[in-house]
């Protein structure tokens, strides 16, 4: 596999301690603080080490800014085994303390109503530039002590359908879309539901929460901005591969009590695979209250 494919796949499978425990190893991938995506990819696989089926929803709550320098200790509940739904709470600890929080629901595939909402209509991923060609656009504007950080490639490969400057945001509608999937396939001796799921979630953190930043004329990178994810909600609708194009499509309602709600739908050949929900907190620094 591709190195960051492989990566990817390394800091999303983790170690077993002992029975409903696992380690997790944490990666700068966007700071000092770990990125979120990377706890909720390694919650819901922690969660699925210990399932028999695939998971359905997830449900988290980030509590803490985590240490990139330390590993996270994951320690699932088994809350219910049932025949229809198995039931898991997961926390994650660094440091003596929870740092994350996440209830996940699995179930098995079954027959039933179907249906969903219409597919929007974009430009084919190749029709559209890389993030990695867009980044090489911006060099001008990135100061020169953060330009290799920016620059780097990411683990996964973004396709944004109508991007915009982070340096010189303006105002626009309150919606996004990229599509995205890891750089290589996955490769066969490890190719697990839970690891496409994990991977999914992982990607399901990138850009959903600065959607609410747009109408603004603000970026996650507008200095006088406060911003982190509060809580995260994943639903599973189909089948789905991370190595293969998904649209992510996202928008947001409303901007309000320094929160902005954003939504997110994949969608994979013509399919809704999967919807994302999340809180974010976007603090305007000048006018916090002191």
């Amino acid at each position: 596999m591709n190195a960051l494919t492989q990566e990817l796949v390394e800091l999303l499978s983790l170690e077993k301690i002992e029975e409903n425990i696992f380690r997790g190893q944490s990666r700068n991938l966007v700071g000092k603080r770990v990125f979120g995506g990377q706890v909720l990819g390694q919650a819901l696989r922690a969660a699925s080490y210990t399932a028999d089926r695939p998971a359905h929803s997830l449900h988290a709550y980030f509590l803490f800014g985590g240490d990139v320098n330390a590993p996270i200790i994951y320690e699932v509940d088994r809350l219910r085994d049932g025949k229809s739904f198995v039931s898991r709470q997961v926390r994650a600890i660094q440091h003596g303390r929870t740092i994350f929080t996440a209830m996940v629901s699995f179930a098995q595939s079954e027959e039933g109503l179907n249906y969903q909402i219409q597919e929007p209509d974009y430009p084919a991923p190749m029709q559209v530039k890389s993030e990695a060609e867009l980044k090489k656009m911006l060099v001008e504007f990135v100061p020169e002590n953060v330009r290799a950080s920016f620059m780097r490639d990411r683990h996964v490969e973004i396709r944004p359908i109508d991007p915009m400057n982070p340096y010189q945001p303006q105002p626009a509608a309150p919606s996004y879309a990229h599509y995205i999937r890891t750089h290589d396939r996955i490769a066969a001796e490890i190719d697990e539901v839970s690891l496409h799921q994990a991977i999914a979630a992982f990607y399901s953190d990138f850009t959903l929460m600065t959607t609410a930043l747009r109408p603004h004329g603000l970026s996650w990178l507008s200095p006088s901005l406060q911003c982190a994810s509060i809580d995260h909600a994943m639903y599973f609708h189909k089948p789905f591969r991370v190595d293969d194009w998904m649209l992510y499509d996202m928008d947001a309602t409303v901007s309000a009590n320094s929160r902005g709600l954003n939504f997110g739908r994949m969608w994979q050949n013509g399919e809704l695979v999967c919807s994302t929900t999340q809180e974010g907190l976007i603090r305007l620094r000048e006018i916090e209250t002191q």
